[in-house]
């Protein structure tokens, strides 16, 4: 038998497809690629936007019309949240939520043998454990990602900002053990990967359930790798004295993305969120005072309900003043079960998308000053993938960069960026 997997959404997504795919490997099957003739094609969603939910279903109407005999399994986010509408789904034979990853295999096996449909949604409950999963098999599978690796640690979100349905998703604040983490690591480190990611729904809460702090898994992962870098996290969770104590670890890489939403504070107001925009430049500074050349990557929303052409143009004046190694913009979603969802004062779609452009316009512009700046600089490299004697890979503080020269994949060298071009820098070895 044959399984081909198709993620949508976050590094938490990715790293539970590899999970899942060293669960099907475990029980004989082989992975193939989605363009592949599969038994099983297994679509991991996210449910973070209306857009996302569209492309989901769209994927399995494309699977099921160009592999009638195949079973299709759908799984993650989108189901957790909608677990009535996602039931409805024809192309879907087995669906399976977010919550327990575990039971989506033992769901295609039984809908193969009694080619019957599975549907088995698990809600989540106040104080549910975390549940224990690995994804290393995936080292063995690409030589690619040898050089980097997601270590999922943490679970859930509490915080319930207007516009999002992730709580509903992915339930409760719960942390991965210290002692799972360091086998973990220990396992990718023995293989050879100088790089690990820490991933989590909700990073910077890691350890509220259980009595510890976000510090104390990142010294950790310092103990096994040259390299250690953070997913997403929510500023006003990072205080200084965490800063300080982070900055420390000398393996610890200085790009930080913090999730900003907007520069406006009446719209952070609406939005729920839990810092104003004096607090988020603050934690910022923070950063770049104890971090050397550190990187600061952010979300930015527009179109937030209500919203006005002065609350956009702060917002935007904001952003362009932060200086931003690289931001993500994208347009508000409705999305039914959220506060903002019934909110008065909805944008016009058309005027999120002029809003849209024009932040975008603001952010290239940032991320060609911020690339222009690393010119000159001397930085280590870990080069991951080679072309023509050209290889591609990034600094500590993830900054692009091409070099040619007859180097090792997944072996740091240090180099000088010589200069920008484009979307990428160069550089040249010292």
């Amino acid at each position: 038998m044959k399984a081909a997997f198709y993620t949508f959404g976050c590094k938490v997504n990715q790293y539970e497809t590899q999970a899942l795919i060293g669960a099907f490997l475990a029980d004989g099957f082989q992975i193939g690629g989605m363009q592949e003739a599969c038994d099983v094609y297994v679509v991991n969603s996210c449910t973070v936007t209306a857009e996302g939910d569209a492309k989901v279903r769209k994927l399995l109407r494309r699977l099921r019309r160009e592999h009638p005999q195949a079973l299709l399994a759908l799984t993650g986010c989108y189901a957790q949240a909608f677990p009535d509408i996602a039931a409805l789904v024809p192309e879907a034979d087995v669906i399976t939520g977010a919550r327990d990853r575990a039971a989506l295999l033992p769901a295609v096996r039984r809908a193969l043998a009694e080619r019957t449909r599975v549907v088995d949604v698990t809600p989540h409950v106040p104080g549910e454990a975390y549940e224990p999963m690995r994804a290393d098999v995936f080292l063995d599978r690409d030589a690619h990602q040898r050089t980097r690796a997601f270590v999922k640690i943490q679970d859930g979100c509490e915080r319930r900002c207007a516009y999002c349905l992730i709580p509903t998703a992915r339930g409760p604040f719960r942390s991965k053990p210290l002692a799972d983490i360091e086998e973990e690591f220990a396992a990718l480190s023995r293989r050879g990967c100088p790089e690990a990611v820490l991933v989590g729904i909700n990073l910077s809460c890691y350890g509220i359930d259980c009595g510890l702090r976000l510090y104390d898994a990142v010294e950790l992962a310092c103990r096994y790798f040259s390299r250690v870098r953070l997913s997403s996290l929510e500023p006003e969770l990072l205080e200084a004295m965490e800063v300080e104590r982070l900055s420390r670890l000398g393996g610890l890489c200085p790009q930080f993305h913090l999730s900003l939403q907007s520069g406006c504070d009446a719209t952070l107001r609406r939005m729920k969120r839990h810092y104003t925009a004096a607090q988020y430049v603050s934690i910022v500074e923070d950063l770049r005072a104890h971090f050397e050349n550190a990187a600061v990557t952010t979300d930015i929303m527009v179109g937030f309900p209500g919203e006005t052409e002065e609350e956009f143009e702060e917002s935007l004046r904001f952003c362009r003043d932060l200086g931003l190694a690289k931001a993500h913009v994208f347009a508000y979603s409705r999305r039914p079960g959220t506060e903002a969802d019934t909110m008065p004062d909805q944008v016009d779609p058309h005027e999120k998308a002029l809003r849209s452009r024009r932040m975008i316009e603001a952010m290239e512009e940032s991320r060609r000053a911020f690339l222009l700046s690393q010119a000159g600089r001397t930085c280590s490299f870990l080069p991951e993938r080679e072309v023509g004697g050209v290889w591609n890979g990034y600094t500590e503080n993830y900054t692009p960069v091409l070099v040619e020269a007859p180097l090792a994949g997944g072996v740091p060298v240090r180099i000088r960026i010589s200069g920008f071009n484009g979307s990428v820098c160069r550089g040249e070895c010292v």
